[in-house]
């Protein structure tokens, strides 16, 4: 038989749980909208708390500090990138870059955080640098783990594994590049502009 205090405590545990999480992810919708418009370093705890309509201490309170937030935002969009099931390999897994692209064209505010913090993490000193080089890196084994598959299957030609290195270099160069460009420029074709390249790309591995 259950215990009525039991489930009355229960219930008083859930509640302010589930607003937690709630207001955590808030407060973290709020820290995207502003680290891409300022960047980190001129960002503050203020205008995120204001943007977020609560105060400065609440958000304190759930991260600790801007350094704790920016992390956590970083968690958010990996998670969402990378952490999917792989559903393809060889070309397949390539060509599904793509999608990627699509997402992105639905969620600007996590990639406009994403390339500000790019950029500024290049000083080793930033909190994100160890993020940005891990990501960096594991984002390019994927590509060149991508090619040597679609060499074990047979749809492209051989290549060495400097040359396998040097092209996942270019691939996640122009990416990268075309995503600064469409939020400079808008009406550029952003998911065609990627797939034109990688299929002339594939033409290129196949020859």
């Amino acid at each position: 038989m259950t215990n009525p205090q039991s489930q009355t405590q229960t219930r008083r545990v859930r509640g302010p749980y589930r607003s937690g999480i709630r207001r955590r992810a808030q407060i973290i919708d709020k820290a995207v909208e502003v680290f891409s418009e300022y960047g980190y370093r001129a960002s503050t705890i203020r205008e995120i708390a204001d943007r977020a309509g609560i105060t400065p201490a609440a958000v304190l309170k759930h991260f600790g500090g801007k350094e704790q937030l920016l992390l956590e935002v970083l968690r958010v969009w990996d998670e969402k990138q990378v952490d999917a099931p792989r559903r393809h390999t060889g070309l397949a897994a390539v060509r599904g870059v793509r999608d990627r692209m699509v997402w992105h064209t639905e969620h600007p505010g996590l990639l406009e955080v994403y390339l500000t913090l790019a950029t500024e993490a290049t000083d080793p000193s930033h909190p994100a640098h160890p993020f940005m080089v891990m990501r960096y890196a594991r984002t390019q084994r994927n590509f060149e783990e991508w090619l040597a598959e679609a060499e074990e299957l047979g749809e492209i030609r051989p290549m060495d594994p400097a040359t396998r290195r040097y092209e996942a270099n270019n691939l996640l160069a122009v990416l990268d590049g075309i995503e600064i460009q469409w939020f400079l420029t808008p009406q550029i074709d952003l998911v065609g502009h990627v797939t034109r390249y990688i299929e002339s790309s594939i033409e290129r591995w196949q020859a």
